[in-house]
């Protein structure tokens, strides 16, 4: 028998094999200042494009004073316990009614933390006889939620209509054998692509297939639709999402989650998800801020039309200069390149000591070998004076990724790799 361990000093796996060359530079790294469109990292100012921070609250001085003034008043532990035991308050059930409302749901329910969340929620809702049809991109909190799950499950191809059909026939004829029913999960928002599940195709299926429809809207929330409402009010399907899901950590730039439906679905809920059953409940600091927040949401139209300003100016500025930045429609900015890993870092340690730019660099096996994805989260913070730099910046990186530049600088963080 061998150690457990063995694999462990054997393979780091995909991405913990780069850390002695990325580790507090690529991956870890420490930016630092007050959350914004400029933050400082290794000592230099850059434009900072890898904060969730869309309407630009975090630092919003109304935000911070609540804040502050929650947290005297309550402290960091308040309420202790789990809500169903001893950390209910009359303000989580505020915040619950009042996002149920502003997403036009009948009930919501707090989550501690999205991640979590999601996977319990999935949990809940399905048992071995039901059948899980999910999209093949989806969030790695949808991909562990779907692990727990002891019955059958299909990827569909992403955001591909005629195979969600396909395997909806296939989960059909699974469910009819089994007596269960059908989850069927999208993503109001693909964070990596910035693309928006098709719900109103997924939704049309409704009428030939017998299924219930989960969404995921972490990046739609508060950036999408007349109100804000997510993916669902942007496409007119808001009321045929069967269990909505949104975080804190994106619009409203703080720490929890809530889903939301009709109100028996989450009484249900409510009572069975272990992740929230068994977990100390959302700290009353976070639900006041939460309640700010959302308040901001619903009064201050203009974060949201600043948010898009940006957003607009940021992604024609980039197709204008020929950058492929696939087929985004959200504020999500991808930024689509060939190359290998060490090719990756030279071009981003460029970008960030020499023009002064700070974006996400996403690798194997977030996305396919060969592919560089550079992703950018324009916010209602961020100026056209930023724009313009990052703009000029990836205009000067250009004439280095097709000269060969970086990956002549990329030959020796290559060989190291390889042992050379």
């Amino acid at each position: 028998m061998r150690d457990l361990f063995d694999k462990i000093y054997k393979d780091k796996g995909p991405l913990g094999k780069w850390a002695s060359q990325a580790e507090g530079y690529f991956v870890f790294p420490k930016l630092e200042g007050e959350i914004g469109n400029r933050m400082k990292f290794q000592g230099k100012e850059v434009v900072t494009w890898s904060i969730n921070d869309y309407l630009g609250l975090a630092n919003h001085p109304e935000v911070r004073k609540v804040d502050a003034e929650a947290g005297a008043k309550y402290g960091s532990a308040y309420p202790m316990g789990a809500r169903m035991m001893s950390g209910h308050t009359d303000l989580h059930e505020q915040l619950q009614n009042e996002l149920a409302e502003f997403v036009q749901k009948e009930a919501a329910y707090l989550l501690n933390f999205g991640y979590q969340g999601m996977v319990s929620t999935i949990d809940a809702l399905v048992g071995k006889d039901d059948v899980i049809v999910y999209d093949v991109d989806a969030h790695a909190c949808i991909i562990d939620g779907v692990r727990l799950h002891m019955g059958k499950r299909f990827t569909y191809k992403h955001n591909d209509i005629e195979s969600i059909e396909k395997n909806l026939q296939r989960a059909t004829k699974i469910a009819e054998q089994t007596g269960g029913g059908i989850l069927l999960i999208s993503e109001g928002v693909f964070g990596m692509r910035g693309e928006q599940g098709r719900l109103k195709e997924i939704v049309a299926l409704k009428e030939k297939y017998n299924f219930r429809l989960f969404v995921d809207d972490a990046h739609g929330f508060g950036t999408l639709g007349k109100t804000g409402a997510g993916a669902g009010e942007e496409q007119g399907v808001q009321d045929q999402i069967d269990v909505y899901f949104a975080t804190f950590a994106k619009s409203m730039a703080s720490t929890g989650a809530f889903i939301a439906g009709d109100k028996e679905i989450i009484e249900y809920l409510k009572y069975n998800l272990r992740s929230q059953m068994f977990a100390k409940s959302l700290q009353m600091q976070l639900v006041v801020g939460a309640l700010k927040r959302l308040d901001m949401l619903r009064s201050m139209p203009e974060l949201k039309a600043k948010l898009w300003e940006n957003v607009n100016a940021l992604q024609n500025g980039l197709k204008e200069r020929g950058f492929d930045i696939g087929t985004t429609q959200s504020c999500v900015t991808p930024v689509y390149l060939k190359g290998s890993i060490p090719e990756a870092m030279a071009l981003v340690k460029d970008l960030r000591e020499n023009f002064g730019v700070f974006c996400s660099i996403v690798v194997y096996p977030v996305i396919p070998k060969g592919l560089i994805l550079l992703r950018m989260i324009p916010t209602a913070s961020h100026t056209m004076e930023d724009i313009q730099i990052t703009l000029d910046a990836f205009s000067g990186i250009r004439e280095r990724l097709e000269n060969g530049t970086y990956k002549r600088l990329s030959q020796a963080v290559a060989e190291a790799m390889e042992g050379k």
